[in-house]
């Protein structure tokens, strides 16, 4: 059974920095997609960040510049370093992996992360 296992995550201060790391095991393969989305609340998920395994990057707007994604084709690992934390950044991340980039995969069961002075 493919199963996807988050850490990372915590109470950060505005401006500060946090890595979420996911490993996904039961498999071989390396998922087409890896990468994390995000639910604060009172709000839809939406997608923070995805690599492709060719190495293609997506980002929300509202994380460019600010959130790195990395990924181990090999190790079937994905890490989220996030820098200059805002508090509009807190919610609970989901780490995903699947076909397509944003539905119809595997699912993590999430970390929160907090950004609060």
């Amino acid at each position: 059974q493919v199963q996807l296992a988050e850490s990372g995550g915590g109470l950060v201060q505005p401006g500060g920095s946090l890595r979420l790391s996911c490993a996904a095991s039961g498999t071989s393969s390396s998922p087409t997609n890896m990468g994390w989305h995000r639910q604060a609340p009172g709000k839809q998920r939406e997608l923070v960040a995805i690599l492709t395994n060719t190495g293609r990057t997506t980002y929300a707007d509202s994380v460019k510049g600010r959130f790195t994604i990395s990924r181990d084709n090999a190790k079937n690992t994905v890490n989220l370093q996030m820098n200059s934390l805002k508090p509009e950044d807190t919610a609970v991340y989901y780490c995903y992996a699947g076909r397509f980039m944003y539905s119809g995969g595997l699912w993590g069961q999430g970390t929160q992360v907090t950004v609060s002075a």
